[in-house]
């Protein structure tokens, strides 16, 4: 089993296994509960643990569904032919709201066709696994791999001749078209589901609910970082936005207002009494502090 390329911002993929063997021998059992790329949970799931994932961004939801409660549905040619059959039309979703905004004119009438086409697929988990490959390929194509950066910027950036004389690299894998990178991912991405065994479950709910819903010995938390490069629905919206096929909207308790965090997380650890170990990754340059962040466990946990 090996975790595909995800290219998520703040993924833990390079110190997971290092997470993962903190959690104690006597669990069996593991929320993620804000699970963004699902590294974490991945690790979780390899090592035979029953393992829950939750994001409030739904296509974060649709990456634990496909890599992690999934256990052995993958796309075959067939439905990689289906998803790129047919022609674009004009006056799609994407090219209505996103022409030339993020993607070129004809780019996003791709873009609504395979959408239309995902949803012809026989089975859910086939859907999550075909829309994060989608979401692979539109990172791939967008400079800075994030869906933050102006039109102008973004147009600069595909200009391989420029990005040559100013940064020394052409970056041609934006211009490459959507199925080319989908299909350089696919066999990657297939090779990642397996089964462990377990009847692990994917979610996509606001962490206040997640925690009152899904109960594990272990919850795990990685919030944003209040205080960095931390704006994940700027980062990734758009993505819930094609999938939704409506604009999406910024969500409550995205944890990345200085103001209110020590209030957030207060209450956050006000409600996790049932869960019998707690684990917290978190930035130190960030607020709160790490200090802080002590003090606020000790009033609900008995030893941190």
């Amino acid at each position: 089993m090996k975790y595909p390329t995800v290219n998520y911002i703040g993924n833990k993929e390079k110190i997971v296994d290092w997470i993962v063997s903190l959690i104690p021998s006597d669990a069996s059992s593991v929320l993620d509960v804000f699970s963004g790329g699902s590294s974490v949970a991945y690790a979780a799931k390899a090592k035979g643990l029953q393992v829950y994932t939750n994001d409030i961004l739904q296509i974060n939801y649709h990456i634990g569904r496909a890599l992690v409660e999934n256990n052995d549905v993958t796309l075959s040619s067939e439905d990689v032919e289906l998803i790129f059959s047919g022609d674009p039309e004009p006056g799609g979703f994407m090219d209505t709201n996103f022409s030339e905004k993020y993607y070129f004119r004809e780019e996003c009438q791709q873009l609504d066709l395979y959408k239309k086409n995902i949803e012809k697929l026989s089975s859910p988990f086939k859907k999550s696994l075909a829309l994060i490959l989608m979401r692979r390929a539109m990172i791939r194509k967008m400079p800075y791999s994030r869906f933050t950066i102006n039109w102008d910027k973004i147009k600069q950036l595909r200009d391989e001749d420029f990005s040559y004389e100013h940064y020394g690299r052409r970056r041609a894998y934006h211009n490459q078209s959507f199925r080319f990178h989908f299909e350089d991912n696919l066999k990657e991405y297939n090779e990642a589901v397996f089964s462990n065994g377990k009847d692990n479950k994917s979610y996509n709910l606001d962490v206040f609910d997640a925690i009152q819903e899904i109960d594990a010995d272990v919850i795990y938390m990685d919030p944003p970082y209040a205080g960095t490069m931390n704006d994940y629905f700027g980062f990734y919206g758009l993505l819930d936005s094609y999938i939704d096929g409506k604009v999406s909207e910024p969500f409550d308790n995205n944890f990345i207002d200085k103001k209110t965090i020590l209030d957030q997380f207060d209450k956050l650890f006000s409600h996790l009494g049932k869960y019998k170990y707690w684990m917290l990754s978190y930035n130190s340059r960030s607020k709160p502090s790490k200090d802080e962040l002590m003090e606020l466990m000790k009033k609900y946990a008995s030893d941190v």
